[in-house]
């Protein structure tokens, strides 16, 4: 297990085996419909609009630091960087989740979301 982080995957580890879990539900005859519909929805809501995508993923980082979804972190981290934002972006978006969920939001902040930084911050160099 890596240092600072409470789960037995690293951030990459954990991106996979998520993307990998959407793809086998949109595939699944019980799921596909409803895994599908998520899928689209995403592909709807994340699109270049009057707020841009990277900030759309900015607005996703602080939620999921304040919902304390381990998984969203490392989602929204990734897309985050892929929109095209820093780190000091994404670090200050999940500061505004600490003023609206304290201290589980900052343990979350300090733990998942730094190390889901240090994983891919070099993937979008």
């Amino acid at each position: 297990m890596k240092e600072g982080i409470i789960m037995a995957e690293s951030p990459r580890e954990m991106l996979n085996a998520f993307h990998g879990g959407l793809v086998s539900f949109t595939e699944a005859d019980a799921s596909k419909d409803t895994a599908g519909a998520f899928m689209n929805l995403l592909g709807a809501d994340y699109a270049e609009g009057a707020i841009s995508t990277k900030t759309k993923e900015l607005i996703s980082v602080g939620i999921a630091c304040f919902s304390r979804c381990v998984y969203c972190i490392v989602y929204h981290t990734y897309k985050a960087y892929e929109a095209g934002a820093t780190r000091d972006e994404i670090l200050q978006a999940s500061m505004v989740s600490v003023a609206f969920g304290g201290g589980p939001a900052m343990a979350y902040s300090a733990t998942v979301l730094k190390d889901s930084l240090d994983e891919f911050e070099n993937d979008f160099k």
